[in-house]
């Protein structure tokens, strides 16, 4: 039997792989229905006489405006466009660029950090390696570029626009006092920037941004207008204007933030959104009856800073694992406390992103929202809506949420609200005004909430503070004397050595001695024997005492780890937190 041949194995082409088709611009409009077939058709005809780029053509026939080709073709190539109408350009990047170039070339600065020294450009053709080499080589060698997508006929007026008048404040201010003001321009509408206050008013928001600001201060007084900035919490005087400055100024403000301009004697609150160094900015504008005028403050409103991760926020390690173990118990009411400015807002915020998933539902009621957050239902209330926190709550639960945020518990419709929220399945975050966490259930029971309703339905409270961080390229190290020692905890034979801020400060902080800002906090996270003291109505003795049993770590304590370790000094401290019971 002669023996079987083994198989003969043939070798087959693997399919032939189909090249990747580019996508294209027309096809992208059509398949979005911004244009039809026809329309395309009509545009690559013109196309091959005129020879022009088809989402310029598109425009100059009318078939779609250049923001959305803008746009479109942005997203497409998976970058970043800017609409140049809502930007106040920087003074400084204009300073880099030549008028001439930034013609030829079709580019515009815009926005120049001298920290991180990148310079942002707007541009009309992105992949135009000739222009975007001759501009590196204009700049020094130490300046990045950073490049986003512009209209083309955007870009040619607005470089008219920006480099044909003054922009610098001090420059605008020389302007105005030699020259005569245009009331009607003004209001929105026509060439805005031949008008000097238009500029100068949009400097200031440029200035207070890149200091870092939180707030800005338009204070009217008899004589002159004091403008002060807001910078890691304390108020720093920056302009003193004469006092004929301050009508045009308060018009402008009004007009852009949406204010009745012919209103003087009753509050109002308005917003406004602007690309300031390249990124968008929302400004919250408040405007306030005084002897000497209208006094206006804008809260600056900026996502990528407030809007923080917990792991950003540089708490320490111990502080996030009890914050991550409470947020997972789930249902409960979660209260912060502080006063206003104690960065309640940005660790709520901080908190929802660690549960902000496609599978989770959160659902807030502000007053007003102040950050928009993907995949969260954001309702403000107020009177002008007819909408309140409980009523809010109520329409919410019919909503089918997971998660609710409760901007603030102020009376006790709210509060029975939240608790009744809490009670029924339902995690709630909100706040409360309370001097600290054990303050939170006398406040409960002050507005009407009943013991038993309290416990077994709180989750935790957490208080807390804002304190400024030292420079850590000048602060400056010292012995403490034997009072500070005393409120340290150390004995007073002790060698250890603090931190101060230096006097003047350096170019890094902007000679303040400090920069940037670290929540101090104290969490009190609630469990059986904690419930039963609140349902009892225990002392606030009692509860601090049994709290501390159980490992709490008041304001002071934590406040005095970041002393020990030279992140704040305990001057700074003790402007946040009150430190005068470790005298005692």
């Amino acid at each position: 039997m002669k023996p079987m041949a083994a198989p003969t194995l043939v070798k087959s082409d693997p399919p032939p792989v189909e090249p990747r088709r580019k996508t294209r611009l027309g096809e992208v409009l059509v398949q979005q229905g911004l244009i039809t077939p026809d329309q395309l058709r009509i545009a690559l005809t013109e196309q091959r006489t005129q020879r022009m780029p088809l989402g310029r053509l598109l425009a100059r026939l009318g078939f779609v405006t250049e923001g959305v080709i803008r746009d479109i073709m942005a997203q497409t190539i998976g970058h970043e466009s800017i609409d140049l109408s809502q930007v106040v350009v920087d003074a400084e990047a204009l300073r880099l660029v030549p008028q001439e170039f930034a013609r030829r070339h079709h580019v515009l600065p815009i926005a120049f950090d001298a920290q991180s020294r990148v310079l942002l450009v707007a541009i009309t053709e992105l992949f135009n390696v000739v222009v975007t080499d001759q501009l590196r080589a204009l700049l020094p060698q130490d300046v990045q570029l950073r490049t986003m997508l512009a209209g083309e006929a955007q870009l040619e007026e607005y470089i008219d626009q920006f480099y044909g008048f003054e922009l610098s404040v001090d420059g605008i201010l020389r302007e105005i006092e030699t020259g005569e003001l245009d009331w009607q321009s003004l209001q929105i509408g026509g060439d805005e920037y031949t008008q000097p206050i238009v500029r100068l008013v949009g400097a200031l928001l440029v200035d207070a941004v890149k200091r870092g600001a939180s707030d800005i201060h338009f204070e009217p007084e008899a004589a002159f207008l004091r403008i002060r900035y807001r910078i890691d919490g304390v108020l720093e005087q920056v302009r003193s204007l004469h006092k004929t400055y301050w009508p045009g100024v308060a018009v402008r403000l009004k007009v852009i933030s949406g204010m009745n301009i012919a209103e003087v004697r009753a509050p109002q609150d308005g917003r406004v959104s602007l690309n300031l160094s390249g990124r968008p900015i929302d400004f919250r504008v408040s405007s306030h009856p005084t002897i000497y005028g209208e006094n206006i403050v804008l809260r600056v409103l900026d996502r990528e800073k407030s809007i923080i991760s917990l792991d950003q926020m540089r708490l320490p390690r111990a502080t996030v694992a009890r914050l991550n173990l409470m947020l997972a118990r789930p249902e409960g009411i979660l209260i912060i406390t502080g006063p206003t400015g104690s960065g309640k807002t940005t660790t709520l915020y901080s908190l929802l992103s660690q549960v902000n998933v496609e599978g989770v539902n959160i659902m807030t009621l502000e007053d007003p929202v102040e950050y928009p957050v993907a995949l969260m239902r954001q309702t403000s209330v107020g009177e002008a809506v007819k909408l309140d926190f409980a009523n809010g709550i109520r329409s919410i639960m019919r909503q089918d949420p997971d998660i609710i945020l409760v901007g603030e518990i102020r009376d006790k419709d709210t509060a029975d609200m939240a608790f009744r929220a809490a009670m029924t399945g339902h995690q709630v975050f909100s706040t409360l005004h309370t001097n600290s966490a054990l303050g939170a259930f006398p406040r409960l029971l002050d507005i009407g909430i009943l013991p038993d309703i309290i416990a077994g339905n709180v989750i935790g409270v957490i208080a807390q503070r804002l304190v400024r961080v030292l420079c850590s390229s000048c602060k400056v190290e010292y012995r403490p004397s034997l009072e500070e020692k005393h409120i340290l905890g150390v004995p007073p034979e002790s060698g250890i050595t603090l931190f101060r801020q230096h006097d003047g400060g350096c170019r890094q902080c902007n000679h303040r001695g400090f920069k940037g800002r670290i929540a101090v906090m104290e969490l009190l996270p609630m469990d059986a024997d904690l419930d039963e003291l609140v349902a009892r109505r225990a002392t606030a003795r009692e509860m601090r005492r049994m709290a501390v049993e159980k490992g709490f770590r008041p304001l002071a304590d934590e406040g005095i780890e970041r002393v020990l370790e030279g992140v704040t000094s305990l001057s700074e401290l003790s402007r946040a937190v009150d430190l005068t019971g470790r005298l005692l």
